[in-house]
Parts: structure tokens; sequence; C-alpha cells
């Protein structure tokens, strides 16, 4: 089971939720800054720890060596996670996924091959595991899924021009992703890509009460 912290919307019974999964050595507190930063006052998030410990933070997969087992065993971890949710009244027709580095990896993981329809998924500077596996091994749902991914091309960690083709090859598959590219390095880009994430998010819930 995962540790996570639930950090309620300003607005009572509100349903929506953005799930946060960090990235490597890193851990939910890292992303305290989020709801204050994005101000939505409708939103509920929730924090999320990676299950392996790594260096005073958490990893969610192993990339020193083999990544396959722990990307497959943190990946049913947040399938469990997600089916616990919807038993709370949180549906996943209402969940944001959003994703930093190895974060981003898995929220493309459990985004393609979870088999309900989520109300947005966000990677931010990460890569797909095995994309052509991943491809043969899509969700009934998965063309349905709306992704916002955005990538540095100055990052050092993960080479953007890897990423970007492995985009390009999602849009040839026929999934929906909005790409954005970034002058920044292995970070997330201050306001100028905090407004895009914000965007999307309001996006993707348009036309329903709740940001009226």
């Amino acid at each position: 089971m995962l540790v996570t912290d639930f950090i309620p919307a300003e607005e009572k019974g509100s349903r929506r939720l953005m799930v946060l999964l960090h990235g490597l050595g890193d851990s939910m507190e890292g992303y305290r800054w989020m709801p204050e930063t994005l101000q939505l006052p409708w939103m509920n998030y929730l924090l999320v720890n990676a299950p392996d410990g790594y260096y005073g933070g958490f990893s969610w997969y192993d990339f020193a060596s083999n990544p396959a087992p722990g990307i497959k065993r943190s990946r049913e971890l947040l399938f469990q996670m997600l089916d616990g949710l919807r038993e709370k009244g949180f549906p996943t027709s209402e969940t944001i996924l959003f994703g930093f580095s190895q974060g981003c990896l898995m929220t493309l993981e459990v985004g393609l091959r979870y088999p309900h329809l989520f109300a947005g998924l966000i990677g931010v500077s990460g890569y797909a595991h095995e994309p052509e596996r991943l491809l043969k091994e899509l969700s009934p749902v998965a063309t349905q899924q709306r992704f916002l991914i955005t990538h540095g091309t100055k990052d050092p960690m993960i080479p953007f021009e890897k990423v970007k083709e492995q985009v390009e090859a999602f849009h040839e598959a026929g999934l929906q992703i909005d790409w954005r590219e970034f002058q920044k390095a292995h970070t997330i880009a201050g306001e100028e890509e905090i407004s895009v994430i914000r965007d999307f998010v309001v996006n993707r819930y348009a036309g329903t009460s709740e940001t009226d």
C-alpha cells in the first residue's frame, strides 16, 4: 500500500482530484506547494510517496539496473490506489494524474493501461518505458485519454530528442497528447509552465458547474 496524504479542496463536496507523483529521490513533501500555486479552489489533492526508499527520498523503480519489475509493481500499486479512490467517491473521470520525471513515466504507464478514463494526465520531464510494448498493451480507453506532456530542451538527465521521438510515435498511434517544449533543464519552468498546466486542468473540467 502506498503512503499518501489528502489535501481537501477549499470548496466542500468537490470530487475533483489531482494525484501527484514525485520524481527520483523526492517525496510527497516536494509538492506541498502545488495547491497554493495552482489556485484551484475546487481541486482536492493526493500527495503520494513512491514505495522504495532512495537516499532520504523515494523511488518508483530501480533505474540503475532493470527497471521493469519495479515499474510493474508500482503500476499495480497505483491501480489499487485508484480503485480505492473510486470506492471512496473519487471517480477516475474526475481525477487528474500528474507526474514529474519517474512520476511522469508512471503517469504514462498508468494512463495508457488503466481501464478507466481520466479527466486528464500530466507528465513533466519524463519518458516512456518500452514505448513499443506499451503501444501493444493499451487499455480499451487509451486513445480517448488526454495528456499534457512537457519537457525541457536543456534537460541534462533525460535527453529532449529521445522524448520528442517517443511522443511523435504516440501521436502516430492515435494518442491524444498536447506536447509542450520549454527552455529549461530537469525542473518545472516556474509560472510559464505552471500556467500551461493550470490551463490544461481547467480546460479538462470545462463545462461543469464547479469551475463556474
